[in-house]
């Protein structure tokens, strides 16, 4: 399929394509788990006892979840399993991030002494991303869950009142009516599962004009020579640096004082000069008034100029899929930030919970699967589990990554919390490897850690333990007690530990140590 998204000779493929529109064998696996050809809904039982609308990373959760404990389910999915994580997100995003790094790698080689010279095909990395897509496939799979007992149906999921949902066959093409006729399915407990889709600002003439958003980029089969990136926020960021490393020549726009507007303004320094050195041209601070479409080119005005590109990838973050539901008819209310939902994840209807990006502003893949486990205790069980009680770190794979959990240091000046910055100046293994633009950094408060920030390589690998010491109320302090091999860049939050037991030693506290220590000689 051509479009006109950048240019004549660029190729890209619809988000919801069929097996018509598979490029190759990778694409028909992907399928065949996530959405098979010729899937025969099963016949409703009379009752079930959760019915999950969504078949991304929450509803998949939950779905086996309960099922595994011996509920009766039914998930509803209207397109493709799997979701955003596996389709058009996590999973494809990081198989292109593995490509460009090994281009990053190859670049810095003469500065460890081994100069490289690497030369990206594009289409083999697309066709690679491809393929690890389509090997994850089966964990979110259609035979899989039938496997564990949930009852798969596809198709487009409506309340049609307070426990009763109907999945309606399609009268537009008469094989798959014939496959999947209408579906009544009436519940105990239902789940709203329904994540997020990109979101596209108002801005003058990109609703006329065609562009790519996560889900569209990853079906790019032709390379863009020049790409312009609407928004710098975790998605811009990664993307922008991946391409741009794969050849492409990339703007990024952000309307935002600096880039990654949830970080720090020093994090957002690190990497908008890593981004830089890798041949992204950034616009900070900008507003983009109006975008055109000149011949096989998008022009994007920014600031009063112009600047065109083959390409345009709008990244302004996500909004949650509550459309077409019938949430009225089931009693259930929705606000700015998706379905409301109270801390136990119960929506107005105390039968109907949520889970998510559609009801959290946490939009990512591992608070999804953290908040469906909350589901599953409080709706099957009548648990009192808090959604507010879990600890959520997150990470965007940039180069250097960036990976947070808790208050920033904004927050910590604000209600009076410490900060311990260990700057990687000071850890061995970053300065061996080369990597030293970046730290570690620990906030805490009446002797707990409040929040950490980390950018440096594998700091999405690093973040976690913080998070599992403020889910268990530990100190700074405990962190020193921690053997880390060495050299690793996790010694940095020990030298924290450290730090934090040294500022414990008060002029008093030194005084009885040295009376201590003349005493014992």
């Amino acid at each position: 399929m051509r479009t006109g998204h950048a240019g004549a000779d660029l190729q890209v493929r619809p988000f919801f394509y069929t097996m018509r529109d598979m490029v190759d064998e990778h694409d028909r696996r992907l399928l065949s788990h996530v959405r098979p050809p010729g899937w025969r809904n099963p016949i409703p039982k009379t009752k079930y006892d959760m019915v999950v609308i969504g078949g991304g990373t929450a509803g998949l959760v939950c779905a086996a979840g309960a099922a595994g404990l011996g509920a009766r389910v039914a998930l509803v999915e209207r397109a493709r399993l799997g979701g955003d994580c596996l389709n058009t997100g996590c999973i494809p995003s990081k198989a292109l991030l593995r490509s460009a790094r090994v281009v990053g790698d190859a670049r810095a080689g003469a500065a460890v002494g081994v100069p490289a010279d690497a030369r990206p095909d594009f289409r083999v990395v697309m066709e690679r991303m491809r393929a690890r897509r389509a090997d994850i496939a089966p964990h979110d799979g259609a035979q899989r869950l039938a496997a564990l007992g949930v009852d798969v149906f596809f198709g487009p999921a409506t309340f049609t009142g307070p426990r009763r949902i109907v999945v309606p066959s399609d009268p537009g093409d008469s094989e798959r009516a014939a496959n999947q006729p209408e579906a009544v399915l009436t519940f105990r407990k239902a789940v709203i599962a329904t994540g997020s889709r990109p979101a596209v600002p108002p801005i003058p003439g990109l609703a006329d004009g065609p562009y790519l958003t996560s889900e569209s980029v990853f079906s790019l089969t032709d390379q863009p020579r020049d790409l312009i990136v609407l928004g710098g926020g975790p998605i811009g960021c990664e993307l922008a640096q991946a391409f741009a490393l794969l050849g492409t020549r990339v703007r990024v726009v952000e309307a935002g004082p600096h880039l990654l507007p949830r970080e720090d303004g020093d994090v957002a320094g690190i990497i908008e000069r890593r981004l830089t050195r890798d041949g992204v041209h950034l616009h900070v601070g900008a507003e983009v008034t109006n975008v055109a479409r000149a011949s096989d080119r998008i022009v994007v005005t920014v600031d009063g100029e112009q600047a065109a590109a083959d390409a345009l990838l709008v990244a302004a973050g996500r909004s949650p899929n509550v459309e077409r539901l019938g949430l009225e008819a089931a009693g259930v209310t929705v606000g700015p930030g998706g379905v409301d939902v109270d801390d136990h994840l119960r929506t107005a209807n105390s039968r109907i919970y949520a889970s998510g990006d559609v009801c959290s502003p946490f939009k990512f893949t591992h608070a999804a699967d953290a908040l469906s486990r909350v589901v599953i205790q409080n709706a099957l069980f009548f648990g009192r589990k808090r959604a507010s009680d879990l600890v959520i770190p997150w990470c965007t794979f940039t180069a250097p990554e960036v990976a947070h959990v808790g208050i920033t240091t904004e927050g910590a000046s604000s209600s009076g919390a410490g900060t311990i910055t260990i700057p990687l100046t000071d850890v061995d293994r970053a300065v061996v490897d080369d990597e030293t633009d970046g730290f570690l950094r620990v906030h805490h408060r009446a002797g707990r850690i409040r929040g950490a920030t980390i950018v440096a390589p594998h700091a999405g690998e690093i973040i976690g333990t913080v998070a599992l010491a403020m889910q268990h109320g530990r100190g700074v302090a405990d962190l020193a007690a921690i053997i880390f091999p060495y050299p690793t860049v996790s010694l940095g939050l020990r030298q924290a530990g450290d730090t934090s037991r040294r500022t414990s030693l008060t002029p008093g506290v030194r005084r009885l140590l040295d009376y201590y220590f003349r005493w014992s000689r």
